[in-house]
């Protein structure tokens, strides 16, 4: 079933053999509720409670494809989630520091992460919009919710040649990406619309 997910990723254009090889071997099905399982394979989002949403496998992939993650890229995460987003990110040996700002969620996947042997380098729970500056510069940040502008905090946390991959607007979102050229100077390309989950500040 992972193999055949795969496959339809492939014929909707993605190309990245990590990212493919990513998505074959992680078991999907353990991340959503057990009422969805029948349905883990398919190219959909699922809510995982607290309003939130597992990501489409397509949304995940593509997502993770324009980061362009290399082995030991230190990878910003804002909203865990479910955790599937964060797992493809550890199976392509990225270094991954996680931010969730809904508190049953944080607990739910932390202890997930824990029993099934999931190690980011740090889960937070807290808010994405102020990013990790203490653990900054990072090579790539992916934000896996709805933002109405770019949060500068985040920008301002890219390495040099660093990726900023965020969806921007409110509702839907144009999915977007940032490449840090220079102290001062970012490059944006724009990738057509998707729809996600709000990202909202301070609601803990």
């Amino acid at each position: 079933m992972r193999n055949k997910l795969a496959d339809v990723l492939i014929k909707k254009g993605i190309t990245d053999k990590k990212v493919l090889d990513a998505i074959r071997s992680i078991p999907r099905h353990l991340f959503i509720d057990s009422s969805f399982e029948g349905h883990a394979y398919q190219d959909k989002a699922f809510p995982i409670g607290a309003e939130q949403t597992i990501s489409q496998p397509y949304t995940v992939a593509f997502q993770t494809e324009l980061l362009e993650v290399k082995s030991g890229h230190k990878i910003l995460e804002i909203g865990t989630g479910s955790g599937y987003q964060t797992a493809v990110l550890l199976k392509m040996n990225a270094k991954v520091y996680t931010i969730e700002r809904q508190l049953l969620l944080f607990k739910k996947t932390k202890i997930f992460f824990d029993k099934m042997g999931y190690r980011p380098k740090k889960t937070i729970f807290g808010d994405g919009y102020k990013g990790l500056p203490e653990q900054a510069p990072f090579d790539g940040i992916i934000v896996t919710a709805g933002a109405p502008e770019v949060p500068k905090a985040l920008l301002s946390q890219l390495s040099i040649g660093g990726r900023l991959v965020i969806p921007v607007g409110v509702d839907e979102q144009i999915m977007t990406l940032f490449i840090r050229n220079s102290e001062k100077e970012f490059e944006k390309k724009e990738f057509g619309s998707f729809r996600f989950v709000p990202l909202l500040a301070d609601k803990n």
